[in-house]
């Protein structure tokens, strides 16, 4: 008996498939995406994701020079001690930013103070948390909104580019985060269990202000640069 529709498999422009990787039907492949050599893919690829393994995992982007989760950049309590202030990452305008650690014999508190230790005041704060591990959340540029992220709990990866130059950042820890200014893509995957990872907007939402096509970021940014 033949099947009524066939399942379109879709590999945009510019991704590589490596030898004898397996591609289930009716999944997308996207643009400029790499597929290691034998590896099973069971779910859509994102623009730019390298994966590898059985089944496929996201190890890292090919705008962030092929890094791999494991050379992200994760500032240690020393690094972050040595700072005295916000250290650029070279995507933009985009920075680490250290936040205040104070710490006894009953544990830490890092304050939070809008309009004294963040880069903006916040009009919207959110959470993101419940991801699993195989799952890719952002994917998207904000065309006015200024973001700080910073890890309350559990660890992830974050990847941003400019359309020119990327970082990637490991988030560990409540007492550093990421600002994010307008026009930067950012990307976060390889979340541990239980992370909760929060967010600070310096704008109420609007749909109409997000992008969300990366090749239209592209374009964007050529305009403005």
């Amino acid at each position: 008996q033949y099947l009524d529709k066939v399942l379109e498999t879709v590999v945009e422009p510019g991704a590589s498939i490596g030898a004898n990787a397996t591609i289930l039907p009716g999944l997308r492949i996207g643009r400029a995406a790499m597929v290691g050599a034998g590896a099973v893919v069971t779910q859509d690829v994102p623009a730019h994701a390298i994966v590898v393994g059985n089944p496929a995992r996201i190890t890292g982007y090919t705008f962030s020079s092929g890094v791999r989760a494991a050379s992200a950049l994760e500032p240690s309590p020393e690094d972050l001690a040595a700072l005295d202030g916000p250290r650029p990452l070279g995507v933009g305008k985009a920075q680490l930013w250290p936040l205040p650690n104070f710490k006894d014999l009953r544990g830490a508190i890092v304050p939070v103070e809008f309009g004294r230790n963040l880069p903006f005041v916040p009009q919207r704060q959110f959470f993101v948390f419940g991801v699993p591990d195989n799952k890719v959340r952002g994917e998207h540029a904000h065309r006015e909104c200024h973001q700080f992220l910073v890890a309350l709990h559990g660890s992830l990866n974050l990847v941003l580019t400019d359309g020119e130059n990327s970082a990637e950042i490991r988030l560990s820890r409540p007492d550093y985060g990421v600002y994010m200014p307008p026009m930067i893509w950012g990307i976060q995957y390889n979340f541990s269990p239980e992370t909760v990872l929060g967010v600070y907007a310096s704008h109420p939402y609007d749909g109409a202000e997000y992008i969300r096509e990366f090749e239209e970021f592209r374009q964007l940014t050529r305009k403005t640069s």
